[in-house]
């Protein structure tokens, strides 16, 4: 029962990703966007990933993790493209 509730949690969460993503691509500014936070969220997932393996719990939940990474991943990459458009806009 705790894999199943910590998948849930894991989607509601990892839901939110590929939204923001969506967002910050349309918004074509990484104003407002947070390198800081993406990258504590970033180290929250690996750890995650982590704490799976070091305890031997590696089970189905722990591709949801992956999935949620990847989305993550996502958000980096229009973050970087966004950061690129920012300083075009800049100069």
């Amino acid at each position: 029962m705790s894999a199943v509730l910590e998948a849930i949690m894991l989607v509601c969460f990892g839901l939110s990703w590929p939204i923001n993503a969506m967002k910050a691509w349309k918004a074509g500014t990484a104003a407002g966007t947070s390198w800081m936070f993406l990258a504590l969220i970033t180290l929250g997932y690996v750890a995650g990933i982590a704490a799976k393996f070091v305890g031997g719990t590696i089970n189905w939940v722990l591709a949801v993790y992956f999935i949620n990474l990847a989305a993550l991943l996502a958000n980096w990459f229009v973050f970087a493209r966004n950061r690129m458009r920012d300083a075009k806009l800049a100069a």
